[in-house]
């Protein structure tokens, strides 16, 4: 199978590929993402142990006397929300921040739950007994490619936010991918040029998408593509969400409480329309590829590739070539943050996130000719 940029490809990480040894060179595009997508919870039973998760890492893995079926083995996690970029909190040097080298970092993190353990169970459980389309378990249903006549490759363009691609003129070759993956700001309207117009996927968290809505609205990012929409498990508001989704009514607790989903995701709320990312999917990108320094200190909570990096690395594990742009590059600082602002803005670097770290995975995978990086110059 051709991989990125002609070269031969192979699974990256065979223990979660598993499902493609021995089968032909092109396994169907439910084997690809076997393990990655979370699927309905019917049959889960959870044991009499008051308190059955048992925090670990940054996410919450069973306790004692909890019972789940395979694929939600080490389900969920709901995390310290991503802290927020205030500049009164966490401008540099600024009162109430930590230096971690030159990452900033809050020195009280919020909360990471909005209910105790005990209660979050019934919410994974209602929300997901609702992922029970076929579409939830799988990223694709079909090779676009092959049922035109074409190639039978799956390829994928993942495209970030990163100011690299202002002036890019990079749309049409973005478009022109069988899949698009978008986060966070996926603005289009006014910069289809450099970003091209279509998406295939918008990957978020609760917490990344309200933070994207009323961060980025004065640029002009008001509602999110109308398009299939992945989860990232981050929180329990992740599950709220979803299930006030899959249940066509308001969220009842937590930050959200009382907002209607057609908010976010407008009028079609079919199941089929969401998807949600295993969280030990998750924790494997963070513990194989993303594995920080600032797990080894006190903020180990704090720490999470971000929402970009989990889109990559997912569309590297399902998609037979991968094109990433807007992400992060060695000369990062000749760009503003966003290919949206208005205004020149420098990236920043906070602890829930290591960029840095990213920055050389990218690299390393581009020179490894596993994926393609747009760069300038």
């Amino acid at each position: 199978m051709p991989g990125s940029r002609g070269s031969p490809r192979r699974p990256l990480i065979p223990q979660l590929q598993g499902a493609r040894r021995g089968q032909p060179e092109l396994p169907s595009v439910a084997a690809q993402t076997r393990g990655l997508l979370v699927v309905s919870s019917a049959g889960l039973e959870l044991g009499s142990h008051n308190d059955p998760w048992a925090t670990w890492g940054g996410v919450l893995s069973p306790g004692a006397g909890t019972t789940l079926p395979p694929l939600l083995v080490q389900h969920p996690p709901p995390l310290a929300a991503q802290p927020s970029r205030s500049p009164a909190r966490l401008a540099l040097g600024a009162p109430g921040a930590h230096r971690l080298g030159t990452l900033l970092c809050p020195t009280s993190p919020r909360p990471g739950l909005t209910a105790p353990p005990r209660f979050v169970v019934p919410v994974v459980r209602g929300a997901l007994a609702r992922l029970d389309a076929s579409a939830n378990g799988r990223m694709f249903e079909a090779r676009p490619g092959a049922a035109a006549g074409g190639s039978p490759c799956i390829r994928c363009a993942v495209v970030g936010n990163g100011g690299i691609l202002n002036g890019s003129r990079a749309g049409a070759a973005i478009d022109q991918h069988d899949y698009v993956f978008r986060t966070n700001g996926a603005l289009t309207k006014g910069f289809e040029r450099d970003v091209g117009r279509r998406t295939s996927f918008y990957v978020f968290s609760t917490n990344t998408m309200v933070n994207s809505l009323r961060n980025y609205a004065s640029n002009g990012f008001h509602q999110l593509p109308q398009t299939l929409y992945i989860f990232l498990p981050d929180h329990d508001r992740d599950y709220l969400l979803l299930r006030a989704a899959l249940t066509h009514r308001p969220v009842d607790s937590g930050p959200e409480e009382g907002a209607r989903p057609e908010r976010y995701f407008r009028g079609d709320l079919r199941a089929e329309k969401f998807k949600m990312f295993h969280p030990d999917f998750i924790r494997y990108v963070r513990n194989r590829f993303l594995r920080s320094r600032i797990l080894d200190t006190p903020l180990w909570k704090l720490y999470r590739p971000s929402t970009g990096a989990v889109m990559l690395l997912a569309a590297l594990h399902t998609c037979d070539e991968v094109s990433a742009y807007g992400f992060i590059s060695p000369d990062y600082q000749a760009y503003s943050d966003h290919y949206f602002d208005r205004t020149r803005k420098a990236l920043l670097f906070y602890c829930n996130h290591d960029l840095r770290l990213e920055m050389r995975l990218w690299q390393k995978l581009h020179q490894s000719r596993l994926i393609t990086l747009y760069a300038r110059g």
